[in-house]
């Protein structure tokens, strides 16, 4: 195997890779989303200022 085709290779794995990441965060963002009984970001307008288990801003 020359270094040509290794390259390529290695390429080509790490972009398979992103690609099933970014695939795999985006569906579990959606179903994040679809949840109404997920707990809202302390970053959201509508969201209380700290979290329940106590952590956060006070």
């Amino acid at each position: 195997m020359d270094a040509t085709s290794l390259i390529a290779n290695l390429a080509l794995g790490t972009l398979c890779a992103v690609v099933v990441f970014a695939w795999v965060s985006k569906r579990r963002t959606e179903a994040r989303k679809a949840d109404p009984d997920a707990p809202k970001s302390t970053l959201a307008a509508d969201a209380p200022s700290t979290r329940s288990d106590g952590k956060g801003a006070p």
